[in-house]
């Protein structure tokens, strides 16, 4: 079934300012109780993804970190010896920030975070996009 498109944000600045100037990503729309996706986050047609051409796979491919020249493109990694009480952590602090008013997460966007190690925001660039993305991402940097 086709998406059909969402009435309240006809103009495509409206949208852009709740979503990404105020901060309220995809989340804050997914939380208006909206019937229908607003037509910028709809694909056209000869953008989408042919379901023909999609392989199905058992389980996602494992990469021991034991054996690094062994990429398979989407991939858990194994043996990082990373604790999982850290991996917790990060997943609850992930969950807890996008917990957060608007205002506060758009203090970390790309355009206002004061620090270029995390970064806040929705779609890559909109500007660009023939379609949105329905996706919010918060983006940790770490350099050794």
């Amino acid at each position: 079934m086709a998406p059909t498109r969402a009435e309240p944000f006809n103009d495509s600045s409206a949208l852009v300012d709740f979503v990404i100037n105020q901060g309220n990503g995809v989340k804050g729309l997914s939380e208006m109780g909206l019937k229908a996706l607003p037509r910028q986050y709809i694909q056209p047609l000869e953008e989408r993804m042919c379901m023909i051409n999609i392989k199905a796979q058992e389980s996602i491919p494992i990469i021991d970190m034991s054996n690094p020249d062994d990429p398979e493109g989407f991939f858990q990694i194994v043996n990082h010896d990373v604790p999982v009480e850290v991996l917790e952590n990060v997943k609850d602090a992930t969950y807890k920030f996008f917990g957060l008013a608007a205002e506060v997460k758009n203090k970390y966007s790309k355009e206002h975070s004061l620090s270029n190690n995390v970064r806040f925001g929705t779609s890559f660039t909109p500007q660009a996009e023939k379609a949105l993305e329905w996706k919010d991402y918060l983006s940790l940097f770490y350099v050794s």
